[in-house]
């Protein structure tokens, strides 16, 4: 943050700064020599910020940065005995990260705020209200947890963008398609990657094989090896019986690492480039090409041979003479730092901010229209209509790249609602109707033998009813029970999607798929809910999540939509509503109808 397009903190205040950071980490005096290393106590950098010292020691432009931002800190700090979401949500505006966001030009930093918004009200719902000061520190701790063991929160996924170059790790990509694709950095100790991943032999965070999940069986290639110790009697077999164990983890590495290149390889529709190089930004020695570049280009070259050309192999560096020297190390790379958020922009915008700067002087300069007015009521009056013009005035509204189901359907029945929540997102109250259809799917999908995980975004929310205690469960149980759907046997349960609807991505889950009575028979698509049941508009609306759960299977079986029956099934009346006409998904007019200014 300190070095970021806000407060951008030169190095000389940065250095001064965390001097002062390290002798308070020391419980002493700040340290006075050039040591700045990372024995400092790094949670002190704010105690820093709240006691910086001295304006001599800073540049005048960096005291004048830091003081602003101390203030903003402090004023938080005070706030600290607010709800979790609340506090987010104060922390977004103090610190103006959805404009910074915004104006920084990149896309997806607002989803990304949106779905730490949702993991930290999925966190406060389960947490101890009474206490919101003991919230804050179990959720900071949450957080290092997560850094720690899993590198921090879960990404939100991203979407193909036509028209732009992007640019993406392989996991990231799973699900998407482009016409162009290049997968760069194959490369000998690259990908695959030459370092050596922990096992439950040497890391304690590793699961022993034995308790897997996932771990191969007699005979089974596929899952996490086990160690055999079969007739095992000495130290010697034992020793041997882990070296060959350690080689099939290994061998087990590689082949993920192989299930990864394929996904990598078949995300194109076109063209795909794949490369790799013999010298990288440091080290001595050239690395070579990988294995699974040598592998595609012989690949190539057989399909060549046989009359079925299925590539071109354009280029192969003839490996570097020994001893050769890494010219990547002899080339220089300059950058401004800390960077410039104005890079190429920046005379243009501060010629605009000149131009405001001196018509809000103007007007501070001209004398009131009616001097006899003098306790200003005209200008409350003007700022009143303004207020309500403001107020009545269709907010301007950018689709995000994705959207949930339950996005889709709010866009058509509200977009004024949905628009001011994508513009300045904020975290939701912990919802006990959220508790109420966590609960009941979790105990159906052990009803019907479900190992699918749920996530709270792809949850039926229908917005009705509450959920007091465990006897409202064991009411929606034992209503589930006696209704039709509770002996019969679904082909598929919590189904994940993705459908395109007018150009924008379309994710969620199908509760429940039956299959048809004959090979040419109707699918059935059923979606649970807990509440009571809508009448009127919002029964037209809820129809639209029907459609999508029929358009999004249809295309997962490439069958006619016209074979999917999609249906509600409202678990506390036992009554089981099927639409006589579900709505056509929207067209890309009606989506720009409904985000038009």
């Amino acid at each position: 943050m300190l070095t970021g397009p806000r407060w951008r903190l030169g190095a000389h205040d940065l250095v001064v700064l965390w001097r002062r950071a390290t002798g308070f980490g020391r419980g002493g005096a700040p340290a006075a020599g050039p040591d700045v290393g990372e024995e400092a106590d790094i949670p002190c950098l704010a105690d820093a910020i709240s006691d910086p010292g001295t304006p001599d020691e800073y540049s005048p432009e960096g005291w004048t940065r830091l003081t602003a931002l101390r203030r903003e800190l402090s004023a938080l700090r005070a706030r600290l005995g607010m709800p979790l979401t609340d506090l987010i949500a104060e922390v977004q505006r103090v610190l103006a990260l959805d404009v910074e966001l915004v104006a920084g030009r990149r896309g997806g930093g607002l989803d990304q705020l949106r779905a730490f918004t949702d993991v930290a009200a999925g966190f406060a719902e389960s947490a101890d209200q009474s206490d919101p000061v003991g919230v804050v520190s179990a959720f900071l701790q949450y957080l290092d947890a997560a850094w720690e063991i899993e590198k921090g929160l879960a990404p939100v996924e991203v979407a193909a963008s036509p028209g732009r170059v992007q640019i993406l790790t392989v996991h990231s990509a799973k699900g998407l398609e482009w016409d162009v694709v290049a997968v760069p950095h194959l490369s000998a100790g690259v990908f695959p990657s030459g370092v050596a991943a922990p096992t439950w032999l040497t890391s304690a965070t590793e699961l022993p094989p034995l308790v897997r999940g996932d771990r191969a069986s007699q005979g089974d290639q596929f899952g996490v090896p086990q160690l055999d110790t079969e007739g095992i009697t000495n130290r010697k077999q034992l020793a041997d019986a882990i070296a060959r164990h350690k080689d099939s983890l290994a061998t087990r590495r590689i082949d993920e690492e192989r299930r990864l290149l394929y996904v990598a390889v078949t995300r194109c529709a076109e063209q795909l480039f794949v490369s790799g190089h013999h010298w990288g930004q440091t080290g001595l020695k050239p690395k070579g090409p990988s294995d699974f570049l040598v592998e595609l280009r012989d690949v190539i070259e057989s399909a060549a041979a046989e009359g079925v050309p299925c590539g071109t192999v354009e280029q192969w560096a003839p490996e570097p003479p020994a001893g050769e020297r890494n010219p990547m190390l002899d080339q220089t790379v300059e950058a401004q730092w800390p960077a410039d958020p104005l890079v190429g922009r920046r005379d243009d915008i501060e010629a605009g901010a000149r131009l405001v700067r001196a018509a809000l002087a103007d007007g501070a300069a001209l004398p009131m229209e009616n001097d006899d007015d003098t306790d200003g009521w005209e200008a409350d009056v003007d700022a009143l209509l303004r207020e309500r013009e403001q107020a009545h005035r269709r907010p301007e509204m950018t689709l995000p790249q994705h959207l949930s189901v339950t996005s889709l359907v709010e866009l058509r029945q509200d977009p004024q609602a949905l628009a001011r929540r994508l513009a300045r997102p904020r975290p939701t109250r912990p919802d006990l109707d959220a508790r109420r259809g966590t609960a009941f799917h979790s105990w159906l999908q052990r009803h019907y033998g479900a190992v699918r995980l749920i996530d709270f975004e792809d949850l039926p929310g229908d917005g009705y009813g509450s959920f007091e205690d465990a006897e409202d469960l064991a009411a929606l149980q034992s209503a589930f029970l006696e209704s039709e759907w509770a002996d019969r046997t679904p082909v598929e349960v919590e189904v994940p999607f993705e459908i395109s609807v007018a150009g924008i991505v379309v994710r969620g889950r199908i509760d429940a798929v039956f299959g048809p009575d004959s090979p040419e028979g109707t699918w059935t698509v059923v979606d649970w809910k807990t509440g009571h049941e809508p009448a009127g508009d919002e029964m037209k609306a809820a129809a639209l999540q029907l459609a999508v759960y029929r358009r999004a299977w249809a295309s997962l079986r490439e069958i006619d939509p016209a074979r999917v029956r999609a249906v509600f099934h409202y678990v506390r009346s036992g009554r089981t509503v099927a639409p006589t006409e579900l709505p056509e998904l929207p067209p890309a007019e009606e989506l720009a109808e409904l985000t038009r200014d």
